[in-house]
């Protein structure tokens, strides 16, 4: 069996094929699995400070997320996603161990889908504020300190 690896890459360690297979799966479960319309293409991708975290398998891209720079020193996890058909395998949590590590004693926050706030919770995350309504599906912001 092929082993799943993972993949960390600041934009410009990006090729053109890679980024357009990690925006593919954001924009197939973001905006049409889950029907978000919003601007999947929001700039942030780009920034200096940002983190692509993904996992393949023979080049296929299973799941995906990025760490932001915060102008507050904060960062940010966020676009947290996996491939319909790699679901139940463990690789959001895979990532987002992953993304710790990157993080590392940094301050970090994330918009939670509410249905997942115990997911984050295992992984040292607090709820910081209220439940708040964003395209449609309830997010709840959380919180994790070193």
């Amino acid at each position: 069996m092929p082993s799943t690896q993972l993949r960390v890459a600041g934009f410009a360690g990006l090729d053109a094929r890679t980024f357009h297979d990690l925006v593919r799966l954001r924009v197939d479960v973001f905006v049409v699995e889950q029907e978000c319309a919003y601007p999947e293409l929001d700039g942030r991708d780009v920034e200096p400070g940002t983190r692509h975290l993904w996992l393949a398998r023979d080049g296929a891209v299973l799941a995906y997320l990025r760490i932001l720079a915060d102008p507050d020193g904060v960062a940010r996890i966020g676009r947290v996603v996996v491939a319909p058909l790699a679901r139940g395998a463990g690789h959001a949590g895979r990532l987002v161990v992953a993304a710790l590590a990157e993080i590392g004693d940094r301050p970090c926050v994330l918009e939670a889908q509410s249905h997942l706030v115990d997911f984050y919770a295992r992984h040292g995350f607090t709820v910081s504020g209220p439940e708040y309504v964003e395209d449609g599906i309830p997010h709840t912001p959380m919180r994790r300190d070193p």
